[in-house]
């Protein structure tokens, strides 16, 4: 019987250089693309085509798109830093009104605050200068989340932004610097199917070794962020490189 397939398939992703690494759902999947390509050589005489044509050095480069993020998947499978429980999180034009003697502002989240991301006026949209001290006219300091103003900006509407932590909720991916050659190895599954009149038709692609050579985000206005993922596969530790299973015989 033939074989179909329709739609972008579900794609799996399981860390093999660690012991008992979850399996990751590449989540909302967009689309798959699996390329097998090889090198070849060609055996000229005095003809004007070969006479004999061998295939030489293979490989197989993937390329799989997501709607989904997730910090587990991207570290498991790419990165291979840390991920802690706990965020980041940015407050974005936070409004403040600067007080009289202390000419100063303290933020909303001035007990997690962790570093600045700049203060606008209100009235002109204009940015203010950060100074390290005694700041003038459209001028600031800040520290632990105090925002500190000139007396000749008193009464002044502000935007601020900052950046916070929050303990209790979200995850931080963390990476250090790592050495050359160090990168996550993983294993993969591309399930693809489609529904016929003679019934379900689906395949399995298992690549046993593989390695992720570029992970990449891109924002569009009106949009939704779709990362990209690309990989490589190659010899597993059992020499195998795939298995591709089909339910029906061809």
């Amino acid at each position: 019987m033939s074989m179909y397939s329709f739609g972008s398939g579900y794609l799996f992703g399981t860390r093999t250089d660690v012991a008992n690494s979850t399996p990751q759902l590449f989540g909302t999947l967009q689309d798959v693309s699996v390329e097998f390509s090889s090198t070849s050589k060609q055996l000229f005489g005095q003809r004007q085509f070969a006479e004999l044509v061998a295939r030489g050095q293979g490989k197989i480069q993937c390329k799989a798109k997501m709607g989904q993020m997730s910090a587990n998947m991207f570290n498991s499978l790419y990165f291979g830093g840390t991920v802690a429980a706990g965020q980041t999180a940015l407050a974005i034009s936070e409004a403040g009104t600067v007080g009289t003697s202390p000419y100063t502002v303290t933020v909303a989240n001035s007990t997690t605050w962790a570093r600045d991301e700049g203060v606008f006026y209100v009235s002109s949209g204009l940015p203010l200068q950060l100074v390290a001290s005694a700041p003038t006219q459209g001028q600031y300091t800040v520290a632990a989340g105090v925002y500190t103003f000139a007396a000749a900006d008193t009464g002044a509407a502000v935007l601020i932004s900052y950046a916070y932590t929050v303990a209790a909720t979200g995850q931080t991916l963390s990476l250090v610097n790592p050495q050359v050659g160090t990168n996550p190895v993983f294993s993969v599954d591309l399930y693809t199917h489609a529904t016929t009149p003679s019934g379900a038709k689906y395949a399995v692609l298992h690549l046993y070794a593989c390695v992720a050579s570029k992970l990449s985000l891109a924002t569009k206005i009106e949009d939704f962020m779709v990362p990209e993922f690309d990989f490589e596969a190659f010899m597993g530790t059992n020499s195998k490189v795939f298995d591709w299973s089909f339910n029906e015989v061809s």
